[in-house]
């Protein structure tokens, strides 16, 4: 496979068979939590404006996330995905808007896949695009915090599995993500708004039967929950499976 990682909001990305985008703390850690949480599908949303007009015109939506990591006064939900285990959000869609993953996300929708992760569940995600792409496709990876080494060590961790290399362990990317710079103002003390919790979640490996796929189709791009035989029916998948067939 040809695998390229990218770091940045807006890197510039050349076309691609596939993108993976990875925000570890926080925004798509949150993200694997709601559908755990029995979410239907988040939005992606550029700015805030976007979520409330979405809010005001289907009141059943929530809304989620953070500017430059803190609360956006009126969001039903912050940045957490402490809080996020717990919330109930079961059947409900969740609009997010977040200052790195999600403008990350929306910047890479060129591609015939698009992805996102945090390390959660990045193994997953990894298997599940090895599995369905050939050997010859071309791969983004997407490390979205500008300078964090948590999105780049995932990052480095997905890419081993897709080739076959294993030589980041779980401990290890897990140890990088606790000591990376955007961790650290969890464990301040004098920063009670960001809660230390929040990495432990982020470090937690889940073992799950889905992946996170962005579904661009209609006005706002959506992340939905797909297993591996849902990804097999979606075009690019399909038109690669008929090939090899």
């Amino acid at each position: 496979m040809n695998i390229t990682i990218h770091q940045g909001r807006t890197p510039v990305l050349p076309r691609s068979d596939v993108n993976i985008v990875i925000d570890v703390i926080r925004a798509f850690t949150v993200a694997h939590y709601a559908f755990l949480r029995g979410a239907k599908a988040l939005i992606l949303t550029a700015t805030t404006d976007e979520a409330f007009l979405l809010q005001k015109k289907n009141p059943g939506y929530l809304l989620a996330g953070e500017i430059n990591g803190l609360p956006i006064q009126g969001f039903d939900f912050d940045n957490s995905p402490a809080k996020m285990a717990t919330a109930n959000v079961s059947g409900r869609t969740i609009v997010q808007k977040t200052t790195n993953g999600v403008k990350a996300a929306l910047h890479a929708l060129d591609a015939d896949a698009v992805f996102v992760t945090g390390f959660s569940n990045a193994r997953k995600t990894a298997e599940c695009v090895g599995k369905l792409w050939s050997a010859d496709a071309t791969i983004n990876l997407i490390a979205s915090h500008p300078d964090g080494d948590d999105d780049l060590a995932c990052a480095e961790y997905i890419k081993d599995i897709l080739l076959g290399k294993e030589e980041l362990s779980i401990k290890d990317v897990a140890e990088r993500i606790r000591s990376c710079g955007p961790a650290e103002k969890f464990f301040d003390e004098g920063r009670p708004e960001f809660n230390a919790e929040d990495i432990e979640f982020c470090t937690k490996v889940i073992a799950g039967d889905f992946v996170m796929y962005v579904d661009s189709s209609g006005k706002f791009p959506m992340i939905v929950r797909v297993n591996e035989d849902e990804l097999y029916r979606i075009g690019p998948a399909r038109e690669r499976r008929k090939a090899e067939v």
